[in-house]
């Protein structure tokens, strides 16, 4: 399996995104990616992917389940336009170290998911935020992608001090049209 399908800083961790404006004075919506969303400013100021340009996020209310706030000194619509699908960056090591038996997302991303069995089923290569739940997207070791639900149902064991995800992939149905067997899909 190919090292390069996974892309991930494991010295920075990805705390936020700028999602969209809100009005015509520069205020913008920021998805949180922490626990309590409120707390995402405290954690700042950010970078942005390439960690050369540098985010102050002061929030002023919330909007649609998003913060809305002011980031640096923008005051207009389309400065705050051209801000939108920042994603907001900190440096690792101002985070506290994850307690036994927890980890951050970006811990998971290349642990190598292995069945009950113990035969590889893939390796993590990102972790998909939805508002319906979590999704890990696994690359098979076929360099086919999977994505599961993360749920404890399904990987009942995460265990990073050997580096790997155990799982219980959910049954399998076969997908049909008109009648025709066309693939595979898991439930």
């Amino acid at each position: 399996m190919s090292s390069e399908a996974i892309d991930m800083d494991p010295d920075r961790l990805l705390m936020g995104v700028i999602a969209s404006v809100h009005g015509v004075r520069g205020e913008v919506r920021v998805k949180s990616f922490t626990t309590d969303p409120d707390n995402l400013p405290a954690y700042g100021p950010f970078t942005d992917a390439s960690g050369v340009d540098v985010y102050n996020i002061n929030v002023t209310g919330h909007s649609r389940g998003l913060l809305l706030g002011r980031v640096n000194d923008v005051r207009d619509r389309n400065s705050a336009e051209a801000l939108v699908g920042t994603e907001l960056y900190v440096e690792r090591d101002i985070l506290p170290p994850a307690e036994e038996d927890e980890f951050y997302y970006a811990d998971l991303v290349g642990l190598n998911v292995v069945l009950e069995t113990g035969e590889v089923f893939g390796r993590v290569k990102s972790v998909q935020e939805y508002g319906a739940g979590d999704v890990l997207e696994i690359i098979g070791t076929d360099g086919q992608t999977n994505l599961l639900p993360f749920t404890r149902k399904i990987f009942p064991v995460v265990e990073m001090n050997a580096g790997c995800l155990v799982v219980v992939p959910p049954e399998i149905v076969e997908g049909r049209e008109n009648g025709q067997r066309n693939g595979v899909e898991y439930l």
